[in-house]
């Protein structure tokens, strides 16, 4: 599904100014960030004049922070699916299992303070025998026991610096080539700090990604400078006004999770229209409940900016209300990954297909043109768009790699402008 807001008036540039770009990437757990990676790899296949390893700004919540971060690090799409879809990627070593580590350190020393809450709770009964055993004193006095998350996230942490800190990338916000930016929210005031503006842009990026993804209950705050930060969904779904405001010409933004319409999926998808998503349970419910929050509040977003931007075009990719398997998908399941992302990249080449009329004039305001070739490939799938890996690459070789691809594109930036 694709929203698009054309530009009232666009600015007016030079002919040897390039329009600048911003990407702007939400949150939706793992299964999120799959479907993100498959539309990514989509509009990375069918856009020509584009290169979303150098765009001008991005923004990443949560899940999609991960990405963000890799984009802004020249990670392309590529290699990201080589990494966590195929697995043949020399680079990206990636382990279900480094996200799913149980925070035992918390659990311990939480269990160390039960003698002395069980002290104090002993001189309480004895005091006030009638309050002692109410369900709200027992949540007051032992509630403090429970985790703040159930796994722990300073595995990610590890993972995201392992990767930020070779062949040539940078995990710091200031050394990058472009503007990048992490969003978290403050645990105890509610504020949305954005990692990479000034005042925050010595937090390491992947300190940044671990603080952003910290979904409340799955893992625990991190603290970073004496303050204890959350996912950066919970304040906004994509934070989009974050790019906006940047002075851009083009806007695009993924988005992971919408409310499922069990009356638009395909007849085969169960009997959820009859029976109705209550039928599920509990899971059904919240999921429904959260992708519901997330999306409105998106919505209010969007509704308003093409009267705050009118010089910017934007569009928001989203997966479709009938897509029924990404909806009884575990968002935390790492399991689905591959049919997900293969799910995101037909739905976004599908998206494309569907509204290449109304695309073409506003993608070519930017030098971007549709790849008809690959829109007509209606088989097309990720592995289609895969290459053959690349030779194995020694620090050495992958940072010479980075050099020349850096020369590369300063030659056709220069041959650009001369034709200009």
């Amino acid at each position: 599904m694709l929203s698009l807001h054309v530009a009232r008036k666009r600015r007016r540039r030079t002919t040897r100014q390039a329009p600048k770009i911003g990407l702007a990437i939400a949150g939706g757990g793992p299964i999120g960030a799959m479907y993100e990676l498959g539309a990514l790899r989509a509009l990375d296949e069918a856009l020509d004049g584009i290169d979303l390893t150098r765009l001008d700004c991005y923004v990443g919540v949560s899940s999609g922070a991960f990405l963000a971060a890799g984009l802004a690090n020249r990670i392309g799409t590529a290699e990201m699916c080589r990494g966590f879809i195929t697995g043949n990627s020399d680079d990206i070593a990636f382990r279900p299992e480094t996200f799913l580590q149980p925070n035992v350190g918390e659990y311990l020393r939480r269990a160390s303070t039960l003698p002395a809450l069980s002290f104090e709770w002993g001189r309480r009964m004895l005091a006030h025998p009638g309050r002692a055993f109410r369900w709200s004193e027992l949540m007051l006095r032992f509630g403090g026991l429970v985790p703040t998350g159930i796994f722990d996230n300073r595995a990610i942490e590890r993972f995201m610096r392992d990767v930020l800190t070779r062949r040539g990338r940078s995990n710091d916000f200031r050394t990058l080539d472009t503007d990048l930016f992490v969003v978290a929210v403050d645990l105890d005031s509610g504020e949305a700090v954005r990692f990479g503006e000034p005042g925050w842009d010595a937090v390491p990026i992947s300190q940044a990604v671990q603080a952003s993804s910290a979904l409340p209950g799955l893992y625990p705050p991190v603290e970073i400078n004496g303050r204890h930060f959350l996912d950066g969904a919970l304040r906004r779904t994509m934070h989009a006004s974050t790019v906006l405001e940047r002075g851009i010409d083009l806007m695009i933004g993924v988005n992971p999770l919408v409310p499922f319409d069990p009356s638009r999926a395909p007849s085969h998808a169960g009997d959820a229209d009859q029976i109705g998503l209550a039928g599920g349970g509990l899971p059904s419910v919240l999921s429904q409940t959260l992708r519901t929050m997330l999306q409105s509040r998106m919505q209010i977003g969007m509704e308003k900016y093409p009267h705050q931007y009118p010089d910017v075009d934007q569009l928001v990719f989203e997966p479709n209300a009938g897509d029924s398997e990404l909806f009884f998908t575990n968002l935390f399941s790492f399991s689905a990954r591959a049919r997900v992302c293969e799910l995101a990249y037909r739905n976004t080449l599908a998206d494309l297909r569907k509204r290449a009329h109304e695309l073409e004039p506003v993608f070519a305001a930017h030098g971007i043109r549709l790849r008809q070739d690959v829109l007509a490939d209606r088989h097309r799938g990720i592995a289609t768009s895969l290459s053959s890996p690349p030779p194995r690459s020694t620090e050495t070789t992958a940072r010479l790699r980075r050099a020349l691809d850096d020369t590369d594109a300063l030659v056709a930036r220069r041959t650009r402008h001369r034709k200009a």
